[in-house]
């Protein structure tokens, strides 16, 4: 039997009795205390539903009809013409930069915010700094990150207009979002997990690794597949750092032309606005995928750890 599930068979009777037996209490006590205002408060809440489902599946379907008939195999050659506008090396460059762009700032952003959850010491001002200074860079706009990235990487490093300096680039505008998302999913965890660790003789260490990481999953993903569609729709930052050369990548320091780049292209140059709307559909496609490929990913990853 392992570890992780000798833990939660010892401390289960406490997290039943402790916390799940408070919060069904408190929601009892809400659910009875009927105000006036609760149904127009219901009201409203399922009309910004129905109005944001109705606005993307606009927008869906908008894209699907104005791309699909233009969809033609000449659009996934392997090289760039201006008889065919092919979008297969932006679909490898757009594929390319995920992956490497996740493997920078995804190992950063959850060991950071393991350090602020479960080490650092509540209350302390690094703590509070660290945190101010995340919320301030996820609010500033992609065109400062396109900026500094281009006089960092691009010139101070020597790595000129390049794959790699578009990464590190968009490694940084996701690190912000991966640390909160990771942070509030490791809070959310309750302290009788680590408890009931330490209580059968865990470390600090193995208690995060295989019994806290594990429970706070779910959220971790929710973060790198947030991500993983702000990489891919990200144009600003990256007219700044890879250029706008579409080819095939040779490696991290060629110049290349993302997915969404490639759009921007199109429809700027208003000659290839029926490409435009092609290549829009396969980038709804390739979001969708990876969307999915995560989730299974991540529903095979919770199945292992029962």
């Amino acid at each position: 039997m392992s570890f992780s599930l000798r833990f939660k068979r010892s401390c289960s009777l406490l997290v039943k009795k402790g916390f799940y037996e408070n919060m069904n209490s408190k929601i009892s006590t809400l659910i009875k205390r009927k105000k006036p205002g609760d149904r127009v408060r219901f009201i409203l809440v399922w009309a910004a539903g129905i109005v944001t489902i109705a606005v993307l599946l606009y927008l869906v379907a908008f894209i699907m009809l104005k791309g699909i008939p233009h969809i033609k195999p000449s659009l996934f050659a392997l090289t760039y013409t201006p008889e065919n506008q092919s979008l297969f090396p932006a679909l490898v460059t757009t594929v390319l930069m995920v992956g490497v762009t996740l493997a920078i700032a995804v190992p950063l952003g959850v060991f950071t915010a393991i350090y602020l959850v479960e080490y650092a010491s509540r209350g302390s001002r690094l703590v509070s700094v660290i945190r101010t200074t995340t919320e301030t860079l996820a609010g500033i706009p992609s065109i400062v990150y396109g900026l500094f990235g281009y006089i960092f990487f691009c010139g101070w490093l020597g790595w000129g207009k390049s794959i790699l300096a578009g990464c590190f680039t968009l490694a940084i505008m996701v690190l912000p979002l991966i640390i909160r998302t990771t942070e509030e999913s490791l809070k959310s965890i309750p302290d009788a997990y680590r408890e009931g660790s330490f209580g059968l003789g865990a470390g600090r260490l193995r208690t995060v690794f295989r019994v806290i990481l594990p429970s706070a999953t779910p959220g971790i993903f929710a973060g790198v597949i947030l991500a993983v569609g702000r990489i891919i729709g990200e144009t600003a930052a990256l007219l700044y750092t890879i250029g706008s050369v579409i080819q095939l990548p040779k490696n991290l320091f060629s110049q290349g032309r993302t997915l969404a780049l490639h759009v921007y292209n199109l429809a700027t140059e208003g000659l290839y606005n029926d490409q435009a709307y092609a290549t829009a559909v396969v980038l709804l496609v390739v979001v969708f995928g990876i969307n999915l490929l995560a989730s299974r990913v991540e529903k095979k990853f919770i199945d292992k750890l029962k």
